[in-house]
C-alpha cells in the first residue's frame, strides 16, 4: 500500500516547542528546519510527503518545489492551507493508498477524515520524527564500529584448532 503524508506547515511550526520558539525569532529558519526534518523523515519512512504552507495574504500564484524529494507547496493568493490540503487528499485518496494529514486543527481533522484520510496530530508526528532520527543515528553509529577482520573467520575449524594448539605450545 502506498502511503502519503500531508503536513500543515505553519500548524506544525506553532505546535512543536522548538520550532515555535524559533519562529518568533526567524520564521524562515523555522520553515527551513521543518523542511529538513520532514525530508529526513520521508527518506526514513518511505512515505511521500507534502509540506503545505499558507500564503493566503501573499499576492501571486501558488508555488511548489522539491527539496530532498520533499514536496513543498505554498498556497496561491486567497487560498488557505486547509483548502489545498483538502484538494490534495481528494487527489491522492484511492485504492491501495493511505493518506495521513498532520495537523492539530480539529476542524481540518474532521474534514479530511470525512474524505477518507487519517489524521496525525502534531505531537504524533513529532514523536515519529524523533524516533526516526534516533533510529538513523543508531544505524550510523553501528556502521561506524569497525568489524574486526580476523584471519580465522575464513579458516576451516580443523585448521583453526591446529593453530590454536601451536599458539598454546602443545
Amino acid at each position: 500500500m502506498q502511503e502519503f503524508l500531508i503536513v500543515d506547515g505553519y500548524n506544525i511550526i506553532g505546535a512543536w516547542p522548538k520550532l515555535s520558539k524559533l519562529k518568533d525569532v526567524n520564521l524562515e529558519e523555522a520553515r527551513n528546519s521543518l523542511i529538513h526534518m520532514l525530508a529526513e523523515y520521508q527518506s526514513f519512512s518511505g512515505m511521500k510527503t507534502y509540506l503545505v504552507f499558507d500564503a493566503y495574504l501573499v499576492p501571486g500564484i501558488g508555488k511548489q518545489y522539491s527539496q530532498s524529494r520533499l514536496s513543498v507547496l505554498y498556497t496561491k493568493e486567497k487560498e488557505t492551507a486547509d483548502e489545498l490540503i483538502e484538494r490534495l487528499v481528494t487527489d491522492l485518496i484511492g485504492r491501495r493508498k493511505q493518506v495521513y494529514v498532520a495537523t492539530s486543527d480539529m476542524i481540518e481533522q474532521h474534514v479530511i477524515f470525512g474524505k477518507g484520510a487519517l489524521r496525525m496530530s502534531a505531537n504524533e508526528l513529532l514523536v515519529k520524527v524523533r524516533n526516526s532520527r534516533k533510529e538513523i543515528q543508531g544505524k550510523i553509529a553501528n556502521d561506524l564500529i569497525p568489524e574486526r577482520n580476523t584471519f580465522d573467520k575464513f579458516m576451516d575449524p580443523a585448521m583453526r584448532e591446529k593453530f590454536e594448539r601451536m599458539r598454546r605450545g602443545e
